[in-house]
């Protein structure tokens, strides 16, 4: 058991925790991800990894509530347990080499790409960030991303705050200046990833998407979160939780991985309401 050693609202729909986990503390990265269960009933999610204290032996998870598993664990207070917390999965973001990056998250996406932020930013590499949301109320972890970015620009679908607009319009502009970046990071949405390795694919710059698909048993076996690359003319199967969950952006079939990322839409939102009411119940 774990036990949930604090635990914060980032806004209405998004909840961060941190969570006693010493063993995985001690060796996770950036990049990599833990998959959990709430109860001994409950099923398997993977949750990246959005930072960790090595010397409290404590990790921090950051979850957005959108189906019956994250409500579960998000009515669980400070104190109490949750069943299983496995890890550190999946290959940690390479950094060697990199004395530039661009780090472009969407939405819950930016639980994830602050700690690559963070550590390009302790390596000493520059740092430039851009970060999207739907609106105003959606926004997390801009102070957070500040501590960390040489230059952060936020943006918002409807203009409420920071910039009007999606993450592709400072991206496209900083590149059409002429800005150069030894790579790219992107985190978010499939839709959204797909379109910012679609701007920077006429500027020959290198691009790495994070790929948190379906999961099961993050060792490969299941085949769940299996995805198809073009690679040298050949499509090749890989899996997201061995061989990822980083992969090179222009190899990724992404209009494969959102169609199989639709399959289970109408099961999740039955479960979902199943586990709102028994909330209401209780």
């Amino acid at each position: 058991m774990y036990r949930i050693i604090r635990k914060k609202e980032l806004n209405p729909t998004v909840t961060q925790m941190e969570i006693e986990a010493p063993l995985v503390a001690k060796k996770a990265k950036p990049g990599q991800f833990i998959i959990l269960r709430v109860d001994g009933d409950g099923e398997r999610i993977p949750l990246t990894v959005a930072g960790v204290d090595r010397e409290k032996g404590t990790v921090k998870i950051i979850f957005q509530i959108v189906g019956a598993t994250t409500r579960k664990l998000n009515e669980k207070r400070e104190g109490e347990y949750i069943q299983d917390f496995v890890g550190p999965l999946g290959k940690p973001t390479e950094t060697d080499g990199i004395k530039k990056v661009c780090i472009i998250g969407g939405g819950v996406g930016c639980a994830i790409a602050l700690p690559v932020a963070e550590e390009f930013h302790r390596l000493g590499a520059r740092v430039v960030s851009v970060i999207g949301f739907r609106n105003k109320d959606l926004l997390i972890l801009e102070d957070e991303f500040k501590a960390c970015s040489d230059s952060l620009t936020v943006m918002t679908d409807d203009g409420s705050y920071g910039r009007h607009g999606n993450v592709t319009v400072p991206l496209k502009e900083m590149l059409d200046h002429g800005e150069k970046f030894d790579m790219i990071i992107t985190i978010g949405p499939l839709i959204m990833m797909k379109f910012v390795t679609l701007t920077a694919k006429p500027f020959g710059v290198p691009v790495t998407v994070s790929m948190n698909p379906i999961m099961i048993d993050g060792t490969g076996m299941c085949g769940g979160c299996r995805l198809t690359l073009h690679r040298d003319g050949q499509n090749v199967t890989k899996f997201a939780c061995v061989d990822g969950p980083d992969f090179n952006g222009y190899e990724v079939d992404f209009d494969e991985a959102m169609s199989r990322g639709r399959m289970y839409t109408d099961f999740e939102r039955h479960a979902y309401e199943q586990t709102c009411n028994l909330f209401k119940q209780a």
